[in-house]
């Protein structure tokens, strides 16, 4: 009977499993499509999840084997950190927290399908959801050859269907009251959405936030932490050295005490339309905000001007699902180029809310107090400004002498007014 079953099969599928309702009922489903199930449960640092509990849901659940990868390293070396390096914030606000996970969720199905010879690998995304499109892109474009299936976007069922469905094949389900809002949470951050907030002129209530202080209720006493970086990599909090997810872990737990990264916005998502989202990224705004001061004394004015240009491009490709794309390969190759010299170390005061950079310091800083002072010791050529002056507006006073009509007549101009603020400073013949 079992070489009949095996002879029958479609083969395997390696499910991304979280134990949650969605995926638990998927995996039944798909094998009564035919499939063999294999789910690959990622750790990336999110809270609450008890990951042996799921591993051994997956297996009573029916599926063949179950895996856990602990991806928390990879996902700050390979995705956090490039991502610091180019200030990522989409819209120039969200840092990316969910987005770098479905790329790396995505590498990682690949791995255990092409380990196990999967034909598929299958995700719990709705048709309506943005992480349908990161894992699917991104799987396409680590192996074209593996199909993707979505089971929740296949089968159109309600959440009572999914309960009935998941009754009948003896799944386990939570009976306790369904949190009223759709969550997503790890080392970076967390994202909720969903019930009142779907209301754009709701006020979030407490309950949508989890990592930070509502900052009214935050300490009165401001904290200062000082932020050491190596190659645009923070490295150490205090001159303490910490590895990424000590790092990350320290600064979500402090910062969020003093109710800074909490971010409330409507952002364009990738498939179509507008959300309201909230997010809590403690961590990650109070880096960012270091990241950006310390560059400001190490980095030319040019690099600056085109990094500024290329961090936009960066969060957009990161936020579509285009993280395994050539332009992705080609602007963190001049990101790296970049931070060579962005060592040093950042002084952040973290009070209310806010984490305020109020110091730099860096063996590679292009600052220099002789040049930008106006006290005693100016080292700066004041002389030498005459000679620039003439020669930076020679092509604009070179356009004004050709074309007269770039002149301006002022008393012309006033008797036409055009000029009237400067009509009772102007002598005009009757």
């Amino acid at each position: 009977m079992a070489a009949k079953k095996a002879a029958d099969t479609k083969g395997k599928v390696v499910l991304a499993y979280s134990g949650g309702l969605d995926t638990s009922v998927a995996i039944p489903w798909l094998m009564d499509q035919g499939y063999e199930v294999v789910t690959m449960t990622a750790d990336v640092g999110q809270q609450a999840d008890d990951l042996d509990e799921i591993n051994e849901k997956a297996i009573r659940t029916g599926a063949v084997t179950a895996h856990m990868m602990d991806l928390r390293g990879e996902m700050i070396e390979n995705f956090i950190w490039p991502g610091l390096k180019a200030n990522a914030l989409y819209e120039g606000v969200y840092p990316l927290n969910s987005a770098y996970s479905r790329p790396l969720i995505a590498k990682a199905l690949i791995y255990v399908a092409q380990r196990e010879g999967a034909v598929a690998i299958a995700h719990g995304c709705t048709g309506k959801g943005q992480d349908q499109v990161r894992i699917e892109v991104c799987a396409n474009a680590l192996d074209p050859g593996v199909a993707v299936l979505a089971p929740v976007r296949d089968w159109h069922w309600s959440r009572e269907d999914e309960m009935e469905y998941a009754v009948k094949h003896d799944i386990p389900v939570p009976i306790t009251r369904q949190s009223p809002y759709s969550l997503d949470d790890n080392l970076w951050g967390r994202s909720c959405e969903c019930g009142v907030l779907e209301d754009p002129w709701n006020t979030p209530p407490k309950g949508a936030y989890g990592l930070t202080a509502d900052p009214t209720e935050a300490p009165d006493k401001p904290e200062i932490v000082e932020i050491t970086f190596d190659k645009g990599v923070p490295v150490a909090l205090d001159g303490k050295k910490l590895n990424g997810i000590k790092l990350i872990d320290q600064l979500n737990k402090l910062a969020g005490k003093h109710g800074v990264g909490r971010i409330d916005m409507v952002e364009n998502r990738l498939v179509g339309f507008k959300s309201r989202e909230v997010y809590e990224c403690p961590a990650a705004v109070t880096l960012i905000t270091a990241h950006k001061a310390l560059e400001t004394i190490v980095l030319s004015k040019d690099v600056m001007r085109v990094k500024s240009d290329l961090e936009k491009k960066f969060a957009e490709l990161a936020y579509e699902g285009c993280w395994f794309s050539p332009l992705m390969t080609a602007i963190q190759a001049f990101m790296d180029t970049t931070q060579e010299v962005v060592s040093g170390t950042v002084r952040v005061r973290l009070y209310k809310g806010s984490a305020v950079a109020e110091g730099s310091k860096s063996e590679n800083a292009i600052y220099r107090y002789d040049l930008a002072t106006y006290s005693e010791g100016d080292a700066f050529d004041h002389a030498a400004s005459v000679g620039f002056i003439k020669v930076w507006g020679l092509p604009i006073k070179t356009w004004t002498q050709t074309h007269e009509k770039g002149k301006v007549n002022f008393k012309s101009a006033v008797k036409e007014k055009k000029l009237t603020a400067l009509a009772p400073f102007c002598e005009i013949s009757a």
